[in-house]
């Protein structure tokens, strides 16, 4: 597979400064703006995302039809998550994509401190990817089908054995030109300002696949929307793209040490959120 295309989107803003940036003003949680803004995502914000949801899931479903590479789908998401961000007002600040000029295809470990997390994935990571999923997941109605049409991975964790074949055949996908998008941590963090330990099987899966990993760092999705909660408000985020860490030659006693590296390059340029 070539070079990763890249594209750009107009509501992104792109600045070299490595430095912190500024962030709006955080509201008291228990002051009158909080209220206001919670009000606010309960009877406008929430209700256009069920929106964006069903009708663009719909179109994505029936134009499957016509396209089993998944790209009608990948498409249809970037709408869906473009116009989530958009609402609710959340601006992203996208560095290193420049690191995505990889002469084949990459899996990226991200950190998961919030569900805003996949829509900004989706509108601001410009490349074809595929989510690696739960198996369970599959099985649901609707979202077990979309996952299913749209070519994302399920992969086994419960059962020893059919866990090693299905990383097997996630590794085969992977090496075949599938980026895939994982989060290491294995689920999203219920507590402000800590990443998770990482699961090993992420790495075991890199190491099969022999491809890069390029770590991606998000700091600010926390804020505009914490875990656990229906309030979207608007605020600054970063992605952060970091260089790719080559896994050829790598084997499987190789794996924790592939983990901490990794997990470094996300704390490099981890901004711990405060509630």
């Amino acid at each position: 597979m070539g070079g990763f295309a890249q594209r750009t989107e107009p509501e992104l803003e792109r600045e070299g400064s490595r430095a912190p940036q500024p962030r709006a003003p955080r509201p008291s949680p228990r002051g009158w703006r909080y209220g206001l803004s919670y009000l606010r995502s309960l009877v406008f914000t929430d209700l256009l995302i069920y929106a964006y949801t069903a009708v663009l899931a719909t179109i994505s479903l029936a134009g499957s039809v016509f396209d089993r590479h998944g790209r009608w789908q990948h498409g249809c998401a970037r709408l869906w998550a473009w116009s989530i961000l958009k609402t609710g007002g959340i601006r992203v600040r996208v560095e290193g994509l420049e690191n995505l000029k990889l002469q084949k295809t990459a899996i990226f470990c991200v950190n998961h401190p919030s569900a805003m997390d996949i829509p900004i994935l989706l509108a601001c990571l410009p490349v074809q990817f595929r989510f690696l999923a739960k198996r369970e997941l599959f099985q649901l109605p609707f979202l077990g089908w979309f996952l299913r049409r749209a070519g994302h991975i399920s992969v086994e964790r419960s059962r020893p054995h059919e866990a090693r074949q299905s990383f097997e055949e996630a590794a085969q996908r992977i090496r075949q030109g599938t980026p895939v998008v994982l989060f290491p941590e294995g689920h999203r963090s219920r507590r402000a300002g800590e990443m998770l330990p990482f699961k090993t099987g992420s790495f075991h899966l890199a190491v099969r696949a022999g491809v890069p990993i390029v770590p991606i760092t998000l700091n600010g999705t926390r804020y505009v929307h914490a875990p656990d909660t229906l309030h979207v408000r608007s605020g600054r985020t970063e992605m952060i793209v970091h260089p790719p860490i080559p896994t050829a030659g790598l084997t499987r006693d190789d794996v924790y040490a592939l983990s901490d590296r990794v997990r470094q390059a996300l704390l490099s340029r981890f901004v711990p959120a405060d509630d």
